[in-house]
């Protein structure tokens, strides 16, 4: 160790290495809530070039890595495990290019998320991609767990919005495939293969996104509503009556809902009345004033057809940032609600009901201690569904009779008839005979060890000899052939 921590002195200077006590604990764990630990060596590449150096050293002297971005995930991916090497990336930011005639925008992986939002703001332009962690995430991170955000039912998964990517691999090897066109038929699109790939295959350095024309209006209603099957028929009203201006619309079970108004205390409730669902949607147009009547006509005419019990809509932007806060309220019940283990599962719509009921049931009553409390949120997008399930402690009764999710004592093990369950979500090691090797087989069953560590791999890269070989962490110990 003595001889790569002088390697890597050597390369970086002084300033950007750092061992012992001179590593922040801030570097010990990431939001999800995980045990924390410090890493042997913390390193801050600038450039590219330094951290595919990096990358080579650490390589050769079969060095575990761990990758740390804004520190904003909640599954642990970024918190070292024991004898682990951390690089962060916050040193790589800054962007590089604005085309406002491509509409595209070139940047560093290290770049938070809001600097890229407010620099495409400036050329009146969108990056319609939005987390409640805008101001810390990176970019990097987001393309590497192809984060979804506020406006997937518009505009699609992060992955929708890479044009092109550049990425060190585990060896330092740099792959470069910074494309700009949205047209590309050229072969292999190989940023494809690190868009959502958790650093299981390298490290995203440089990305290139595809903005869009900044719109000219933003409107925001929050609903109460009865029932689920209310949800499923709105969606399909609004997308009717609104088209693509529909950007968003964010479906909150009552259990998270009233959790976050318990919880975060300066919110007040919006709505007069209780419901079963909370709906928050979200509609963007060109024309103000025309925007804001089509919004509200369509609005009062689900309310006419009995599909929405009761509404607000937002008169200000104030109003509007009130009502996402309740959306966004996850990261404050993760201060106050422990060790957690968080889920970011999608389904069906057809499937979303039945999971949201077989739920029901699940909390676990006070008097029970030792035993796991489950909270809530659930956003439901165009065709999928995102779930947090919180877990108190370590161990849960297994749920009879769900085809859906299934807890199980001292591991978690959900089974999706057809819906994903993200690499963010897994912890998978090669001597795990009981993990599929895609995340999203169908009717398989995906088990997670001991919910509050992070994934690891065994290899640098997947290697044919360990094809359940998937995690956030990149170990440098073997090579592939």
């Amino acid at each position: 160790m003595r001889t790569l921590i002088n390697e890597l002195s050597a390369l970086l200077g002084a300033s950007s290495l750092f061992i012992g006590d001179d590593i922040s604990e801030k570097y010990y764990a990431d939001w999800s809530g995980a045990d924390p630990c410090a890493p042997v060596v913390l390193v801050k590449p600038k450039t590219t070039d330094q951290l595919s150096k990096v990358m080579a050293l650490c390589h050769q002297y079969d060095q575990p890595v761990v990758v740390q971005g804004g520190l904003t995930g909640l599954a642990g991916g970024a918190t070292p495990l024991d004898g682990e090497l951390a690089v962060s990336l916050e040193r790589m930011q800054g962007i590089e290019e604005i085309d406002p005639l491509a509409m595209t925008l070139t940047a560093l992986a290290g770049t938070p998320l809001q600097v890229l939002q407010d620099a495409a703001d400036e050329h009146n332009l969108s990056l319609p991609l939005d987390l409640g962690a805008r101001g810390s995430c990176q970019i990097g991170g987001n393309v590497s767990t192809n984060a979804g955000g506020t406006e997937v039912i518009r505009y699609g998964m992060t992955r929708s919005l890479v044009l092109g990517l550049e990425a060190v691999l585990a060896d330092g090897t740099v792959i470069t495939a910074m494309n700009k066109m949205v047209k590309n038929n050229s072969g292999y699109d190989l940023k494809h293969l690190f868009i959502g790939s958790e650093g299981t295959l390298g490290i995203v350095t440089r990305v290139v996104l595809q903005l869009q024309p900044k719109a000219g209006s933003s409107h925001t209603a929050l609903c109460g509503l009865n029932s689920y099957e209310s949800a499923t028929r709105l969606l399909v009203g609004l997308k009717a009556s609104l088209g693509s201006g529909l950007t968003g619309f964010e479906l909150m079970w009552d259990n998270y809902y009233n959790k976050v108004l318990e919880m975060v205390t300066d919110i007040a409730d919006p709505l007069e009345g209780k419901f079963p669902f909370y709906l928050l949607v979200e509609y963007k147009d060109n024309n103000a004033e025309l925007g804001s009547e089509r919004f509200e006509s369509a609005l009062f005419q689900q309310l006419e057809l009995g599909v929405i019990a009761d509404a607000v809509i937002a008169k200000s932007h104030q109003d509007a940032a009130i009502f996402w806060q309740i959306r966004d309220g996850i990261g404050e019940l993760l201060q106050v609600l422990g060790p957690v283990s968080n889920q970011d599962v999608s389904l069906p719509i057809s499937e979303i009901g039945v999971f949201g009921k077989n739920r029901r049931f699940m909390p676990v009553p006070p008097q029970k201690k030792n035993q796991d409390e489950i909270v809530c949120e659930d956003n439901k997008k165009d065709d999928s569904h995102d779930s947090f399930l919180l877990l108190k402690n370590s161990t849960i009764t297994a749920i009879e009779g769900s085809r859906i999710l299934m807890i199980q004592t001292k591991s978690v093990a959900i089974k999706a008839t057809a819906g994903s369950i993200p690499a963010a979500g897994r912890r998978i090691t090669a001597k795990d005979s009981r993990t599929p090797n895609s995340a999203n087989a169908k009717e398989g069953t995906i088990v997670l060890p001991k919910y509050t560590k992070a994934m690891r791999m065994s290899s640098s890269v997947v290697s044919p000899s360990k094809p359940n070989a998937m995690s956030t962490h990149i170990n440098c110990v073997e090579k592939t052939k």
